[in-house]
């Protein structure tokens, strides 16, 4: 007994995986769901296409995109500013210093709880300050804390 795949199969299985993908937030099962997809177009225009082949497309493609992903597209989409952050929420809280700011210098600060997506922050500060000494949130300048040694608001 000999299995056909027809282009409406692959369609339905790249269309089911692309629907899984609402409900398994990872955004990797989209990929395999639009290989299945590109597959389903490739079987429309050459319909005698062997099983073999469909599934080593299905391969290629899902490989492809997912690496394109991965690789190029989400590294990019990520915000990797701080602008726009609410500078109320910030100010006030502490941190461990986990570098120094030397001579022309940025030091880095590291908050227990990440504060809007990060654990560790670059700082400037006036004073002094070595590792391990805590330091908080006096003002933000850009993408850099402005810190100082003592806590000059409520929170801590």
């Amino acid at each position: 007994m000999e299995f056909n795949l027809y282009y409406w199969h692959w369609l339905i299985f790249g269309a089911a995986l692309i629907i899984c993908e609402i409900f398994i937030p990872s955004f990797t099962i989209f990929w395999f769901g639009l290989a299945g997809v590109l597959v389903s177009l490739c079987l429309f225009v050459m319909p005698g296409m062997a099983i073999q082949w469909q599934l080593l497309l299905w391969g290629l493609f899902s490989t492809f995109f997912a690496i394109f992903w991965f690789r190029y597209m989400k590294p990019r989409m990520t915000d990797n500013t701080k602008a726009g952050i609410a500078r109320e929420a910030v100010i006030g809280e502490s941190g461990l210093v986990i570098r120094e700011p030397l001579a022309g210098t940025r030091g880095a600060v590291r908050f227990a709880t990440p504060l809007f997506g990060a654990e560790e922050w670059p700082f400037l500060c006036d004073e002094d300050v070595a590792v391990g000494e805590r330091v908080f949130v006096a003002d933000i300048s850009g993408n850099t804390l402005i810190v100082s040694k003592r806590n000059g608001t409520s929170k801590t």
